[in-house]
């Protein structure tokens, strides 16, 4: 069976990924590219007897490497070659999606063109003569509905017969008038008479990127050649003074021009027709007057996002209660299969409590992913971040900061580590790093299992408004610290905001299961991979070393003569009696060996410190953990207690052993929350932060950041201690 390769390609916001899903289904996986942290999305179908390996290529504007996702994607068709590229436009913006066409076709790559959304074209009274379009560009022209699948059959059809045909690469050669043409001609004869990169790239789409001063073509070429790029270079500083001068422009300014020029031109052609009259508003205008407006635009989007939290505990309340009980019974199973000892306590108190207190929560996880999932399918996100813009501007952000703080968590049950990725879209230093410093402020999905412990345990009552009032918080701190570092360590003035709305489209089931299944199955994982690792390296510090032989000795004493009491005993009160001192004993034997151990010793090494804000030397272990991965607070919790808990005749969740602890209260456990929710970003968050800015700053973060969380949960303990 032969097998292809195939680049699904496009703007963002066309339906490119919806289309992607809906071909491949969930036959994909996922990965980042070798050393770069764009995320890749590959998924693979047989059809006709021909196996088809499809790659989804990150969301672009132009092949013109501004960012890294444009490099990313560039890279790909000219490293990797696919057979075909599959360019997904929305069909409501030709003109300007068209741009993204003629760069492939410039490129020389194998094209064929997919007009989204063509439910939207017929909506609006528009019509698209598709085979004209296909005459004017020279490259088949398809139309599809992404959501609903209309097209696809036709699509696969056509994907089959190009990839079969083995079409050659053959650049699209467009003229960019007297002033660019001349030398354009003279930098591919030179590039082609020295084979000049050409083994990677074609003479003239090379040239062009020399015009439009491509840093990084302009890196490649000196270190292939650097007296023959300097050569190159030269030529086109001299086009690029007589523009100047003449036409008091740029190069790629110019190229743009005849490229949007050509577009023009061939719809014009009758390409595109419009009702003669349009009586009625687009439907996506008419929601934007409401959705957007700067009144009811805000408080829609608030009464949402608590909309969101009470839907979540609603559903979520009795699965994750019987989830919680599976977890328990699963523990006490174990314990009365096991024998006492290291084993028993590894798999049980380790293992069970550890990891099982984190997956207790993937209930309320899920319904969180659906909704969250549902708002970005329906073009709600991009709104969000176009009303935020103002705000942002005021604090010394940006509007495209939004969406890293949305993905970070900001709508709850993001991460931090794709927030900061996207922070790369941002073209300010100063805001793009302002953004990566305060987006770890988010509830990212892995803080949201903590908040959830500790709400059941003191505010149960109060559960949405509570999550609500903790996404408020993140919000405001990340804008005052935003503001305090632009106005400090990182002055300079805001950039303009641009951006594209997408229309409103109704999200189709298919694509929100599949993105909602991608971040669960990343939660799922997170906890039996990483966290199952924490967990049992945990375990083993807070078990190691034991107390000493002396006091084991002397409680081993204790006991038996409790015991030997007991056997004695004249009545069953006294029997009973005895037996709750024993239970007494084990637990203080059991809470010595916890504080004996490396763990316990650290914990309570800082207890004098951490007390000022409510945290006894049990949370300290858990918040140590947490920086390695948040998650890590739970499970460790779950362990320390189930270390030192009481026996029971039933089983207890963690809630239950924190709610009846003496050192826990409302009030420290919402210092504890605003801790959790502040303090040093989780390990692999770090690393991220270091590859998008520095070392520096990231470290700066880890000690920043829970500097400020210490100081204000100090501030809100110890106001609470006197007032309540």
């Amino acid at each position: 069976m032969n097998g292809y390769h195939v680049a699904f390609a496009g703007n963002p916001n066309a339906g490119k990924t919806t289309l992607f899903n809906n071909v491949t289904g969930a036959r994909q996986h996922v990965g980042n590219y070798p050393g770069i942290t764009v995320e890749r999305k590959e998924g693979s179908l047989v059809f006709l007897d021909t196996q088809l390996n499809i790659l989804d290529l990150p969301g672009c504007y132009s092949l013109t490497a501004y960012t890294q996702e444009e490099l990313v994607a560039r890279q790909v068709l000219v490293e990797e070659r696919p057979d075909l590229v599959v360019n997904v436009v929305d069909a409501t913006k030709l003109e300007r999606h068209l741009y993204l066409t003629l760069q492939f076709m410039e490129l020389g790559v194998p094209v064929l063109l997919t007009l989204n959304m063509m439910d939207d074209v017929r909506n609006k009274g528009m019509s698209i003569d598709l085979e004209k379009l296909s005459e004017g560009l020279g490259c088949p022209v398809l139309g599809t509905v992404a959501r609903s699948g209309e097209g696809k059959p036709q699509l696969l059809q056509e994907i089959v017969a190009m990839a079969r045909e083995q079409q050659p690469w053959k650049s699209l050669e467009l003229s960019y008038g007297p002033d660019i043409d001349p030398v354009l001609e003279q930098l591919v004869a030179t590039i082609e008479h020295h084979q000049f990169l050409t083994q990677r790239y074609p003479s003239r789409w090379l040239a062009i990127k020399y015009l439009e001063d491509d840093e990084h073509i302009l890196d490649q070429g000196r270190l292939a050649n650097a007296e023959l790029a300097a050569e190159l270079e030269k030529t086109v500083e001299g086009l690029r003074h007589h523009c100047e001068k003449t036409l008091n422009s740029f190069p790629e300014a110019i190229i743009a021009d005849y490229r949007y020029g050509f577009i023009h031109a061939l719809l014009k052609q009758g390409i595109v027709s419009y009702p003669e009259q349009i009586d009625r508003m687009d439907l996506t205008d008419n929601m934007d007057k409401i959705l957007t407006h700067k009144f009811f635009g805000p408080t829609l989007m608030m009464a949402l996002l608590y909309l969101m939290f009470q839907i979540t505990f609603t559903l979520g309340d009795y699965p994750l209660q019987v989830l919680e009980l599976l977890f328990s019974w699963l523990g006490e199973t174990v314990s009365n299969l096991l024998p006492d000892g290291y084993i028993q306590s590894l798999v049980v108190s380790g293992i069970i409590d550890g990891v099982g207190g984190v997956l207790s929560f993937v209930p309320l996880i899920v319904i969180m992913f659906i909704m969250i999932a549902f708002l970005e399918d329906c073009g709600y996100m991009a709104r969000v971040a176009y009303m935020m813009d103002k705000i942002f501007r005021t604090f010394g952000l940006h509007g495209s900061s939004v969406m890293p703080f949305i993905i970070s968590g900001g709508i709850a049950g993001g991460c931090a580590v794709p927030g900061v990725m996207a922070a790369r879209t941002l073209r300010s230093p100063r805001e793009k790093l302002a953004t990566i410093l305060t987006a770890p402020f988010m509830p990212c999905g892995a803080k949201i299992p903590v908040f959830l412990l500790l709400i059941g345990a003191f505010f149960s009552e109060y559960r949405p408004l509570i999550m609500f009032s903790i996404t408020l918080t993140a919000w405001a701190m990340a804008l005052l610290v935003a503001r305090l570092l632009r106005s400090t360590l990182i002055r300079g003035e805001s950039t303009p905001f641009v951006m594209e709305l997408p229309p409103y489209r109704w999200p189709t089931l298919q694509g929100i299961l599949i993105h909602s299944w991608e971040r669960t199955w990343e939660y799922i994982k997170k906890a039996g991979t990483v966290i199952l690792a924490i967990s049992i390296l945990l375990w083993l510090a807070m078990t190691f070393p034991k107390p000493p032989t002396s006091i084991t000795a002397a409680f081993e004493q204790q006991r038996i003569e409790l015991e030997q009491q007991q056997a004695t005993a004249n009545t069953e009160e006294a029997r009973v009696q005895i037996g709750h001192e024993l239970i007494l004993l084990s637990q203080e034997q059991s809470l010595t060996a916890l504080k004996s151990s490396a763990a316990g010793r650290l914990g309570q090494m800082l207890e004098p410190i951490s007390q000022w804000a409510g945290f006894n030397w049990r949370t300290n272990i858990a918040l140590i953990g947490g920086v390695a991965a948040k998650e890590v607070i739970v499970s460790t919790l779950g362990t320390a207690y189930s270390l030192g808990e009481v026996a029971s005749d039933s089983p207890t969740s963690l809630v239950e052993r924190i709610a009846k602890d003496s050192d826990w209260n409302r009030v420290s456990a919402v210092s504890a929350m605003l801790f959790v929710l502040l303090y040093a970003p989780c390990f692999v968050t770090i690393v991220v932060m270091a590859r998008e800015t520095s070392w520096r700053w990231a470290c700066f973060a880890l000690f920043f950041n829970t500097a400020v969380a210490f100081c204000l949960s100090t501030i809100v303990y110890q106001t609470g201690q006197h007032l309540f």
